[in-house]
């Protein structure tokens, strides 16, 4: 199945999808240093937490590859290394893959080997770790996408016992699709799993104010890949469940995460906790989707998770292509329009945590995760050398 590509990548070359040009025009940067990718990151032309952290870790491979690096001393080299991946860590900082991948580069650069190597060659050793080490990073995550479909469309077929003759219905939240990852997505890909084995009857997307990352991105991945699919507004999904989850048999809603901690609570895109309330009083399995660079065990409860607030002009404020008066739409001119009084005071959180308590699954490239008979989950079957790791330091 074609999917989209939100990044193409190759040595020395990175190229982003604007992805505040769609749905209307497929438009890449070019980014070639930090500070781009910065850019690029915080004013959300590229977003999704795997997506991000990819950037983050290309864009510095594309610049040390370009020769950014003065420094000789191996030393100065990794501190030059260190410096650069601390600056892109600001970007977006609730976005655990980021820090996670952040993380994994500077230990592999520390563990170069550099073994009778003088400055010169010991430089390029470092260099080249980094770079190959980001590069894995971009291959990990599409492997890790198409499993987290695996399970998660196995797992939901087992609780509906769902075929092609009873096909569930899902509801997503925000865009967690290819372009939020290297490809075939987290919560959209377990949607595109579930559609490819017949299982899926109809998917609904909500708009995902303020910044419509539903309506602009998710809603473009399911028409572009001839999903059934509807898109409704955040306040419709309690009506949808009451109305119309009994005869389109609606068995779950599935989101991603920008970073889930150790006892499950899971931070996501604003608007995913009231999904998940309106999910439980209508009997409707909620299922987050994540990769385990996505959680973070450090971080014991979602009250620690840092809330990172957005300008109020996605709130006021939105952008697009002009409709001509007979309903076509010109996507060589586009207009930014206020929607609200310019003076009213904003709260625009970009983020909320979903307690534990609401979720059904945490499902991950490495199986799915569910609570056990005490109501918690149990991080020790995906991740057990790491939840070993943080217990024992906790301690």
């Amino acid at each position: 199945m074609a999917t989209l590509q939100a990044i193409k990548y190759s040595r020395g070359k990175l190229l982003v999808l604007d992805q505040l040009r769609l749905p209307h025009e497929n438009h890449y940067d070019e980014v070639s240093t930090a500070e781009e990718a910065f850019d690029c990151i915080r004013s959300m032309r590229v977003r999704g937490a795997p997506a991000i952290a990819i950037v983050a870790a290309l864009a510095h491979a594309v610049e040390l590859h370009n020769g950014d690096c003065t420094a000789t001393d191996p030393e100065e080299v990794i501190a030059h290394i260190e410096s650069r991946l601390d600056y892109l860590k600001e970007s977006r900082p609730t976005a655990v893959d980021l820090s996670n991948a952040i993380t994994l580069l500077k230990l592999a650069t520390r563990a170069a080997n550099l073994e009778g190597l003088a400055h010169p060659e010991a430089k390029e050793a470092i260099l080249n770790t980094y770079i190959k080490t980001a590069e894995e990073i971009l291959a990990k995550d599409l492997h890790n996408n198409t499993s987290i479909g695996s399970h998660g469309a196995a797992w939901l077929q087992q609780q509906y016992n769902a075929s092609s003759e009873r096909p569930i219905s899902v509801l997503t939240h925000c865009n967690t699709g290819s372009l939020a990852t290297s490809g075939h997505g987290t919560a959209l890909g377990i949607i595109r799993t579930l559609h490819s084995e017949g299982l899926l009857k109809h998917a609904y997307c909500t708009e995902t104010r303020p910044y419509n990352q539903g309506s602009r991105l998710t809603s473009f991945e399911l028409v572009f890949e001839g999903i059934p699919s509807t898109l409704i507004t955040d306040s419709m999904a309690g009506a949808l469940f009451n109305l119309h989850g009994e005869r389109m048999n609606i068995g779950a809603v599935i989101v991603g995460a920008d970073r889930v901690v150790r006892n499950g609570d899971t931070a996501n895109k604003i608007g995913t906790y009231q999904l998940a309330v309106l999910a439980r009083h209508h009997g409707v399995k909620f299922v987050v989707a994540a990769p385990t660079t996505s959680i973070d065990l450090e971080t014991k409860t979602g009250s620690s998770i840092e809330i990172e607030e957005r300008k109020r002009e996605e709130l006021t404020q939105i952008s697009g292509a002009i409709v001509n008066e007979d309903g076509t739409v010109d996507t060589n001119r586009t207009a930014r329009v206020a929607i609200a009084d310019q003076r009213i005071g904003v709260w625009n959180p970009a983020f909320d945590v979903t307690p534990h308590e609401l979720i059904d699954a945490i499902v991950t490239e490495r199986g799915t995760v569910v609570k056990g008979a005490d109501g918690k989950f149990d991080f020790g079957q995906v991740l057990p050398e790491r939840l070993a790791s943080v217990a024992a330091r906790q301690l």
